[in-house]
């Protein structure tokens, strides 16, 4: 990958509906081999594809919840359990595996207090490979990057 990849992965992050032509002379070259690198760079799975960045908030989503998640046991059939079960829970943003006290930690969204305590109840309450669950709600989120630094 040379800066030319790297300039073109960057205002594709910036605006993945760029017209061709217009990103071939952003970066500097013809239609041709930018669309070239392009596809180069899906079908290496650099890009892994594009989708549309929503607002929660439009969609009424307020609240933004950080919940840190021990298991019973440190087992792998444990851990798959877990991780299943969160895949299946579209509330969810992120399940990470972590080091310290607690064993995953999730970030999960919901429109409320209320539908997060529901949320917590009966979704994550049922998941019987948890022991504990320790949430942190946010207060404000000062901002948020779902970008790649790819240019120094």
């Amino acid at each position: 990958m040379d800066n030319k990849d790297l300039h073109i992965l960057d205002a594709l992050q910036q605006n993945a509906r760029i017209a061709m032509s217009e990103l071939a002379e952003q970066v500097n070259l013809s239609d041709t081999p930018c669309l070239r690198r392009v596809k180069k760079l899906e079908s290496s799975g650099v890009i892994k594809g594009y989708r549309a960045t929503l607002d929660a908030q439009a969609l009424g989503y307020s609240v933004l919840v950080y919940a840190q998640v021990r298991l019973t046991e440190n087992s792998f059939d444990k851990a798959e359990e877990f991780e299943q079960a969160m895949r299946s829970l579209p509330q969810i943003l992120e399940c990470s595996v972590v080091t310290g006290s607690y064993d995953y930690l999730l970030k999960i969204i919901a429109k409320d207090l209320g539908h997060y305590e529901h949320f917590l109840k009966l979704s994550l309450g049922k998941v019987s490979a948890i022991d504990s669950i320790e949430s942190t709600v946010v207060l404000k989120q000062t901002f948020s990057r779902d970008t790649v630094p790819v240019i120094d």
